[in-house]
């Protein structure tokens, strides 16, 4: 895992310059680095490397083509590099390998098969610029599922790119001016989503696309892309025909095959183990493929609900491996808040980052690459809103569309603050936890018309984002085009497909990058490896969501490998406190940042609203904790701008 970044500046380039630019990301790569400038002094690349695979100079970055045409800055592992050595050879290759790293094998696939044919034969993680001499032309690409970020866009006539903003906010041209659409997005969905970042003129490459620039800096086309989740999920309608038996064994080949892939290193490497099914499946399967007892890590917290410590220690006691564990105060966690902004570059609000940031510091003490879990849930029906969610839009059903927004008013008149307090007179088994704070909700979902807008809402942290963001307006994206989706059999799929666009790599796969590159660890996602991606999409619906029961067949797959006892438990999130928090020790910080005063003087957000949650908050009358955190961590980051 590395990180590269470069400018083109028609006026010239520095080496000063670009080696500020390349320190700004030395965490995701302390062990090396190198710049590499054109002849015409227009130009320059820099990358910083973190040895994984070959850790001799044969693997020194920006990495030059034998013919001088060609020069690589990449970020990433390409899993099936010996293979494709095998492939350039038995094509009439004639090859002199100067080492066995993954980065010479990449140039010489660009260089034998050209961009996108090269691209679609990569299995792996990754994000690149490839500087072609005799087109003149840089070519950007990120992976299939946007597990490697990649920033690009124009600032003062300059094209810059890299793997984090703050490489870009280096040069001395950097403008930096606050998109109000792109925080209008964020304050929805708790990510800034992609094409945007939180700065104008300033974009994040689509996963699965490569794009070219020429002229100093024009962008000559749109991205093009070289795999499409849109095709694959399409073919899903020519379902897997097989037994269960026959389809439990196909996903446990193509699993062991991902997580044996992804094994291949030259430094120590470990997992990541909450004792849930998916990180439990990796786990399992690296230990079966394993002749030492793999290392795994998982951290744990005192407060009920949120520790799943335990299970990951009984998961790695009957797997056999070398499990190190941590239990982390509240104290701990919090310690970690300030820094949260410049890890994340831009304002991102899922608090499971502060857990994930805690987890990949101490997995790090052990190793350097790590496996993780992710991806399990948008592939095999994982998260509660496939499953509940999907089951009260179909009770919706019953419910004319001219009733819907009535019924909507009727139950936002509702008291449901008293009738809370009546609820708790009754049996447990009886009360509706929170039940003030859900029927607002309940009534914004009972007025959506379609599914693609009664998930749109439902994934939604502030509803109407742009009347709190001052001058914001919301920009169109895949929730509002429903004609750019797939031809999907039910909501249901189309759910876990909008997902695998969005909340995955902009919420998911972004946390995970920047917690564990913010410690100099690699973090291996085998469950995204493409095949696996592929197949999940010809398993039936029937076969994902059973009795009740989503992840059905990797259920079937982990059961060969751990007993269903051990897992047999409901799921539980990755989450801290916040709630409890922000009327705790967090209450005088939060107090700070969303003053009135403040507020108004910083001119991005109304100020009514957010005191108005804020005073509900602190008072116990509202839980608003998800829509201050939105608020709290883009104030967090603004500071750091200062």
């Amino acid at each position: 895992m590395c990180g590269i970044t470069g400018y083109w500046d028609k006026q010239g380039v520095n080496v000063a310059v670009i080696e500020a630019m390349a320190t700004q990301i030395e965490h995701r790569g302390p062990d090396d680095s190198g710049i590499w400038l054109d002849d015409s002094h227009t130009l320059a690349l820099a990358h910083r490397r973190l040895s994984i695979i070959d850790l001799s100079p044969a693997g020194h970055q920006p990495m030059q083509s034998p013919c001088g045409r060609y020069v690589l800055v990449f970020n990433g592992e390409i899993y099936n590099h010996l293979e494709l050595r095998s492939d350039l050879e038995s094509e009439g290759g004639q090859y002199t390998w100067k080492g066995h790293s993954d980065t010479e094998t990449l140039l010489a696939s660009l260089r034998h098969w050209g961009v996108k044919a090269a691209l679609q034969r990569l299995n792996g993680m990754f994000a690149f610029a490839l500087w072609d001499n005799v087109e003149q032309a840089l070519i950007l690409a990120r992976d299939r599922m946007g597990e490697k970020p990649l920033y690009y866009g124009n600032s003062s006539g300059v094209f810059l790119f890299g793997s984090e903003l703050k490489a870009l906010s280096a040069h001395p041209k950097w403008r930096g001016e606050i998109d109000r659409e792109a925080l209008t997005l964020y304050m929805r969905h708790n990510y800034v989503p992609t094409p945007w970042s939180i700065y104008k003129d300033i974009r994040k490459l689509p996963a699965a696309n490569y794009l070219v620039i020429k002229d100093g800096g024009r962008v000559i086309a749109d991205p093009e892309c070289y795999w499409s989740l849109h095709s694959v999920a399409e073919s899903g309608n020519q379902r897997l025909s097989y037994s269960v038996e026959e389809q439990t064994d196909q996903l446990d080949r193509i699993l062991r095959e991902a997580v044996r892939s992804r094994m291949a290193s030259d430094v120590p490497l470990g997992a990541f183990l909450s004792g849930g099914f998916d990180s439990t499946t990796v786990a399992a399967l690296m230990q079966a493929q394993s002749t030492k007892a793999v290392q795994t890590f998982t951290i744990g917290f005192h407060e009920k609900g949120y520790n799943e410590a335990v299970h990951a220690k009984a998961v790695a006691k009957h797997l056999g491996t070398d499990h190190t564990e941590l239990y982390v105060t509240p104290s701990d966690a919090m310690a970690v808040i300030p820094r949260l902004p410049e890890i994340w570059d831009e304002p991102f609000s899922d608090a499971s980052q502060i857990p994930t940031l805690l987890l990949s510091e101490l997995t790090r003490k052990y190793v350097t690459v790590s496996l993780s879990g992710d991806g399990g849930d948008e592939l095999f029906c994982g998260y509660d809103r496939y499953t509940k969610g999907y089951q009260i839009w179909r009770l919706m059903g019953w419910l004319p569309i001219a009733a819907r927004r009535p019924m909507a008013a009727l139950i936002e008149a509702l008291p449901g603050a008293s009738i809370e307090t009546l609820m708790s007179f009754l049996p447990k088994r009886f009360r509706i936890p929170h039940f003030a704070d859900r029927l607002p909700k309940l009534a914004d979902v009972v007025k959506q018309t379609t599914g693609e807008s009664y998930y749109h809402r439902l994934v939604s942290h502030w509803k109407d984002p742009a009347s709190v963001v001052i001058g914001g307006h919301e920009p169109v994206t895949l929730f509002d085009t429903p004609d750019r989706m797939p031809n999907l059999s039910g909501l249901r799929e189309r759910m876990m497909y909008l997902d695998s666009l969005t909340y995955l790599p902009d919420d998911i796969l972004t946390k995970v990058d920047r917690a564990s590159m913010a410690v100099s660890l690699e973090a291996r996602v085998p469950l995204l490896d493409h095949r696996v991606v592929e197949f999940a999409w010809q398993v039936p619906m029937s076969m994902k969501y059973r009795d009740g029961k989503g992840k059905w067949l990797l259920r079937e797959v982990l059961n060969r490998y751990v007993p269903n006892e051990l897992m047999n438990r409901p799921k539980m999130g990755f989450g801290i406190p916040i709630e409890q928090w922000l009327c705790g020790p967090l209450r005088d910080w939060a107090e700070d940042l969303l003053s009135e005063r403040r507020l108004e003087q910083e001119g991005f957000f109304d100020p009514k609203p957010i005191r108005k949650m804020w005073l509900e908050h602190t008072s116990g009358s509202r839980r608003w904790h998800y829509y201050l955190w939105d608020v709290l961590m883009f104030q967090a980051w603004l500071e750091t701008r200062k």
